[in-house]
């Protein structure tokens, strides 16, 4: 009988495969992780607590934090718009366009630094148009935030997008028989449906953020107090040889990103339930 056959899968049965997974997590995520918290173990708590109290460390923190928070902020708005227009619209050049938003993805972050700060540097192109207002943006957080916003924009798209596309046409035209504004049908049937995908996108937009280095460097003028990143911070350290001190803030900003990455993950649970009910 056809129900009484065996279902032989391509790959391996669920242990093999399961045992091969763990051991490649393992290896290249949770014991690099594991030796970092066991490192930072070695200094005293007195010493932890200096390190991450120190006034040019927390001015670090909340410039890093705040700025991939803002650029996260803006990619999940205009991200959402441009994956709108890539979905829904077909215009000469939209098969360009959409091969353009991976273009942060392939591109070394040394030249993105290099190209974004001699545009927006005061003799830049935008950069000096913006001088003329009274606003500088290299050499200052506006530099890092677009930087970041640069950097992660991909995210967003690229989450939402597929999404996007799954979304059945006859919904939007029911709910437009039924009365329902265009404003009113985007707010009360789109959206909830794009809403955990936004929010996936906006959180790995902001890990991306907050872990980039290349780009931010050169745009950022790396001024302590001022202008220095969290990861600028942590590669001065290494260069005056305070591997432990290094590792404490590493510690740190490991942490704070789980703990955004665990109530972004929450976000998306409750939009999920919420659009189930």
């Amino acid at each position: 009988m056809a129900g009484s056959k065996t279902r032989h899968s391509v790959l391996p049965g669920f242990r093999p495969t399961m045992a091969f997974t763990l051991m490649y997590l393992g290896l290249v995520v949770l014991i690099p992780l594991a030796m970092l918290a066991l490192h930072a173990v070695r200094m005293s708590w007195t010493e932890f607590a200096q390190t991450f109290t120190a006034p040019r460390t927390l001015a670090a923190y909340r410039l890093t934090l705040g700025g991939a928070l803002i650029a996260s902020c803006v990619n999940a708005v205009f991200g959402l718009l441009i994956a709108w227009v890539l979905v829904r619209y077909r215009f000469p050049g939209r098969r360009l366009l959409d091969t353009l938003v991976d273009l942060p993805f392939a591109l070394p972050t040394a030249v993105a630094g290099i190209a974004l700060t001699a545009i927006y540097a005061p003799t830049g192109l935008i950069g000096g148009w913006l001088a003329r207002l009274g606003i500088q943006a290299a050499y200052s957080p506006l530099g890092i935030v677009i930087a970041m916003a640069f950097v992660s924009l991909p995210f967003v798209i690229r989450t939402t997008q597929p999404v996007l596309e799954d979304i059945d046409r006859e919904v939007e035209e029911a709910a437009a028989t039924l009365g329902a504004s265009r404003f009113r049908t985007f707010t009360r049937v789109i959206f909830p449906a794009i809403l955990p995908a936004v929010l996936a996108g906006f959180a790995m937009a902001f890990a991306r953020a907050v872990g980039e280095y290349g780009s931010v460097v050169f745009i950022s003028g790396n001024m302590p107090g001022r202008t220095e990143i969290v990861p600028l911070l942590i590669m001065t350290r290494l260069e005056e040889y305070d591997e432990t001190g290094a590792t404490a803030v590493a510690l740190v900003l490991l942490v704070l990103s789980f703990a955004m990455l665990f109530i972004i993950n929450l976000l998306q649970l409750w939009a999920r339930r919420s659009t189930a009910a």
